[in-house]
C-alpha cells in the first residue's frame, strides 16, 4: 500500500498550523461541533481523509477530534486551498465572516458539451426505437441506436434512462438552488439552477469551484 502524500508532511503541516491558532479553533468549534468555549487548539495529525486536532476548553478539560476532509485531499498540493476553503466555511458557520457571493454567470462549456454528447445519444436511440420513427435521412440510420437498445432490454432500458436522468438532475437543481440561495442572487441562482436541471452535475460543480475560489480570496485578502 503507498504512503499516504499528506500523512508523510504531518510533521511540517502540524508546526504550519501551530501558528494559526484561530483557524484551529474554528474549526473544532464548527466541524467538530464542540459547544465549549475553546481556549487553544493544535493539530495533532493530518491525512488525506481527515484530520485530528487536540483542544483545550475554558475550564481546563483536553480533548480532541477527528474531522472528515471530504472529497479526501489527492494529494500535498491540495492541502492549503482546500485547508483555507474550510477555513472560510467555518468562518462562515460561525458567523465571523460574510459567505462569498458570485454576481456573475458563467457557462460550463466544456462539460455541458460532453453531456450533450450523451444526451443527444439518448435522444437518438429514444427516437430511432420509437413505434413511428421519422423517415431517416440515410439507410441505417437507426440502427446503432436500435442494436444497443436491444443489447439493453429493448425500450424499457431507455425509460429506465430518462428516469435516472430526470431524478439525478432534479435533485442536483435542488442542490444547486440550496447553493444559488446563500451565494447568489436571484438571476444568477435561476440560471444556475436551470443549468443544472439540463446537464447535470456540470452547473453545480462550475458554481461550488467559482464558492471554493471566492472564499480562498477572501482569506487571502484577510491574511
Amino acid at each position: 500500500m503507498s504512503e499516504d502524500p499528506v500523512a508523510a508532511k504531518s510533521s511540517f503541516l502540524k508546526m504550519y498550523m501551530s501558528s494559526h491558532p484561530d483557524t484551529l479553533v474554528a474549526y473544532c468549534k464548527f466541524y467538530g461541533k464542540v459547544k465549549e468555549v475553546i481556549t487553544s487548539a493544535e493539530m495533532s495529525h493530518i491525512e488525506c481523509k481527515s484530520m485530528t486536532l487536540g483542544y483545550t476548553t475554558k475550564d481546563g478539560k483536553k480533548d480532541s477530534v477527528v474531522i472528515p476532509i471530504q472529497p479526501p485531499l489527492r494529494g500535498y498540493e491540495d492541502v492549503k486551498p482546500r485547508l483555507l476553503e474550510m477555513k472560510a466555511k467555518a468562518q462562515e458557520g460561525l458567523g465571523m465572516i460574510k459567505a462569498p457571493q458570485i454576481t456573475s454567470y458563467q457557462f460550463p462549456l466544456k462539460e455541458a458539451t460532453q453531456i450533450s454528447v450523451v444526451m443527444l445519444w439518448l435522444v437518438y436511440c429514444t427516437i430511432g426505437t420509437s413505434h413511428n420513427p421519422p423517415e431517416p435521412p440515410v439507410p441505417g440510420f437507426w440502427e446503432p441506436g436500435r442494436a444497443v437498445v436491444g443489447l439493453l432490454g429493448g425500450r424499457i432500458a431507455v425509460k429506465l434512462a430518462w428516469w435516472t436522468v430526470c431524478v439525478c438532475h432534479s435533485l442536483e437543481a435542488l442542490y444547486t438552488a440550496s447553493l444559488c440561495r446563500k451565494h447568489t442572487g436571484f438571476v444568477v441562482g435561476s440560471l444556475y439552477t436551470a443549468t443544472t436541471f439540463v446537464f447535470g452535475f456540470p452547473g453545480f460543480v462550475s458554481l461550488r469551484r467559482r464558492i471554493q475560489e471566492a472564499r480562498i480570496d477572501s482569506v487571502m485578502k484577510i491574511e
